[in-house]
């Protein structure tokens, strides 16, 4: 059976997207507290329980995997509020959780990858290609990522494939105040889907950008 990991599992669109890849692969279910939820719902899983705040229990949880065949990070912070209003501790915990966490999870997983070519995907934003009031952080985070994701998909060309999904306003907790229309996170995981058959078939989808 084919393996995925999936950061940021216990909710919102990383569970979505569990849920969707655990019909046909073996998921570690990541998360920053219980993961037991989610693992039960999955057909065959395990929890991967790591504070992505911590780069040193990153490495200490990827060091027993050695078979992999999709990455995706989903785990993410949206720090809301004017720049004037967030602080440093907000600005560095955003950028450890949002960009340096799938850093170095990419960096511990990246030969179980190679030796599957296998696929990264990593959840983005719209917000990784335009700014907006009260999303300073974030927006900075986004667009770190994306500068990532595309830099380490040209330099793992041919041995690995990666993808950047950047949905819209998605019906999350993360955003649950905000009353304009919203997608299910259920349409981002179908979105993760498509790009994982299309590597299966040696394809790669290197952006999607999906709007409510």
């Amino acid at each position: 059976m084919r393996k995925a990991l999936v950061t940021g599992a216990s909710r919102g669109i990383g569970r979505a997207i569990a849920e969707e890849l655990g019909r046909d692969h073996h998921v570690y279910a990541g998360a920053s507290g219980d993961a037991s939820g989610v693992v039960a719902k999955l057909g065959s899983a395990e929890p991967f329980e790591v504070d992505l705040r911590d780069p040193a229990a990153i490495r200490e949880a990827a060091a027993g995997i050695e078979e992999l065949d999709v990455l995706v990070h989903a785990a993410g912070l949206y720090p809301k509020g004017s720049f004037e209003s967030l602080d440093d501790a907000q600005w560095r915990e955003a950028f450890e959780v949002n960009v340096f966490a799938g850093i170095e999870l990419t960096r511990a997983l990246l030969p179980a990858l190679r030796r599957s070519n296998g696929l990264l995907i990593t959840i983005n934003s719209g917000a990784g290609f335009h700014g907006f009031e009260g999303g300073t952080a974030y927006c900075a985070t986004k667009f770190a990522l994306r500068g990532f994701t595309e830099a380490l998909r040209l330099e793992e060309a041919g041995r690995i494939r990666v993808t950047s999904l950047h949905p819209g306003r998605t019906d999350t907790d993360m955003i649950a105040a905000d009353e304009r229309p919203k997608m299910p996170a259920e349409a981002v995981a179908r979105a993760a889907r498509l790009a994982v058959d299309a590597a299966a078939m040696g394809a790669t989808l290197e952006f999607l950008r999906i709007a409510p």
